[in-house]
């Protein structure tokens, strides 16, 4: 296998050369942009040397989805990136239709390893495959194996597509040998999560299947993670073209298998499904377990169906969400901002007891900078109804209108400014606990993250409404205590 390293020095060169034109004022104030063109799947998140590395698909030379990159950023605390240069670009056989989505793992000699997707374009009488490679390097500069692609579709039993089959997460074990789950689409089950074992990160050998969709939840599963946590075993995959279903929306969206699983058997028993984000715009997510313990999520704030003809606002097109802190309650897979939000607080306004009715706003709680959590005290109140309005003005806002006699909370972007005809609304559960329903909103000038009852449910949106609408309201059918906690960010 050959590497024709101009590529990635051409990449190199337009990313110094454009970054120069962009200001950091452009940009949100705490969300991953791309340096330049385009983003997609987080990829690669990990802590290595000292500091958080993610990595991202990347398209530097537009900002619309093409052949893809890795884009690399680090921070040292989540919420502050700098950006690194490219750390992947289409540049062998294995891979010259894109390098595409995938992990990292930090090594035991010092190295950090990646594994990603490379795609071999179609030729004559041929289509475009899909199969798993590697690379090696010091956390800027990366050497992909000679030995590309190191799983092939080969490896697979029969039933399984070479055409889907993409994704990679990689991990160690204890005893050092290497694990990868790896997406595919089998001929009879559909969406699958496949699994393969090796000692040297060169060599694998397929185990198993894991979980499969079996025409349930979608054709096709994307970027699974597989991971433990307090106890549990998690399977993390994005299904594509999921009929609506309990909780689940229409479309592409993210899922989470909980149980528990034998690696000796390779066999995975599930408990439980869920959706991860029941937003309008969350995808792809991928997780790593910080220095401290905490297994951290981060995912893409859009899809493939608001993303095709999205304005294109800025030089630089989508964004990350905030990183998210994994935990489980009552058999539940919860999230919360990561801790380290609270050093961007400036300007605290607290209101402990509030009576809600007519619509009223309170001083100096407003801006589209700002971690603000709601509390509503259901307890004794006639309320069936609570309305909060958000990024207003006088011809605009979004709408989180609460339901308390039904439990069930509507997400409503509908007034927000865009014509586009694509989902605006979402509705979720959201049922008060012990009297008090609480709402934890995450504004960053363009999107808006929710976190229902204390990370119980989110929802996740991008928002179009122009910047100067900063108003905040809020009002309800009969009175209600409310207690706000507002921050400001900066």
């Amino acid at each position: 296998m050959s590497i024709n390293p101009l590529p990635l020095v051409r990449v190199r060169e337009f990313e110094r050369e454009q970054a120069q034109k962009i200001s950091a004022q452009e940009r949100p104030l705490f969300h991953l942009t791309p340096l330049v063109g385009w983003m997609n799947d987080p990829n690669g998140f990990c802590y290595y040397g000292g500091q958080y590395h993610l990595f991202y698909q990347y398209h530097p030379f537009s900002r619309q989805w093409g052949p893809m990159h890795w884009g690399h950023v680090v921070s040292f605390d989540l919420l502050h990136w700098t950006y690194q240069p490219c750390a992947l670009a289409p540049d062998t056989a294995a891979d010259a239709g894109g390098c595409f989505s995938g992990s990292a793992v930090p090594l035991p000699d010092g190295r950090l390893m990646l594994c990603y997707t490379g795609v071999q374009p179609a030729g004559t009488f041929r289509r475009e495959t899909q199969a798993q490679c590697v690379a090696f390097g010091d956390g800027v500069n990366f050497e992909k194996s000679l030995l590309n692609p190191v799983v092939r579709h080969a490896h697979l039993p029969e039933g399984y597509s070479e055409f889907d089959f993409r994704d990679p997460k990689i991990w160690l074990t204890e005893d050092g040998s290497f694990r990868m789950v790896a997406g595919n689409r089998h001929v009879e089950k559909k969406g699958t999560a496949v699994l393969f074992a090796s000692q040297d990160g060169l060599d694998w050998q397929f185990k198993g299947e894991i979980d499969a969709s079996r025409g349930e939840y979608g054709h096709m599963w994307e970027c699974p993670d597989f991971f433990p946590l307090e106890g549990k075993q998690v399977l993390m995959v994005s299904p594509q073209k999921m009929q609506a279903r309990e909780e689940f929306h229409a479309g592409d969206g993210t899922m989470a298998i909980l149980g528990t699983f034998d690696d000796q058997e390779c066999r995975f028993t599930r408990e439980s499904v869920q959706p991860v984000d029941h937003g309008l715009t969350f995808y792809a997510p991928q997780t790593m377990q910080a220095p401290d313990g905490r297994r951290i999520m981060i995912g893409w704030m859009d899809n493939w169906e608001t993303c095709k003809e999205a304005p294109r606002r800025h030089p630089w097109y989508a964004q990350m969400s905030v990183p998210r802190e994994l935990f489980l309650r009552e058999g539940r897979l919860c999230q919360r901002p990561v801790r380290e939000m609270e050093t961007l607080w400036q300007d605290t306004i607290l209101q402990e007891a509030t009576v809600a009715q007519e619509e009223i706003s309170l001083l100096g709680v407003q801006g589209r900078l700002m971690d603000m959590t709601i509390q509503l005290q259901t307890a004794n109140s006639a309320c069936r109804r609570f309305t909060l309005r958000v990024a207003r003005d006088e011809s605009h806002f979004i709408q989180i209108r609460c339901d308390l006699a039904r439990g069930e909370l509507v997400f409503d972007r509908s007034h927000g400014g865009s014509v586009r005809d694509i989902a605006h609304t979402r509705h979720v559960k959201a049922e008060p606990r012990e009297g008090q329903l609480t709402l934890r909103l995450l504004m960053d000038k363009e999107s808006i993250e929710l976190f229902i009852n204390e990370g119980e449910r989110v929802v996740t949106s991008l928002i179009p409404t122009p910047l100067k609408a900063e108003g905040i309201t809020f009002a309800a059918d009969a009175p209600i205590q409310v207690k706000v906690s507002a921050h400001h960010l900066g």
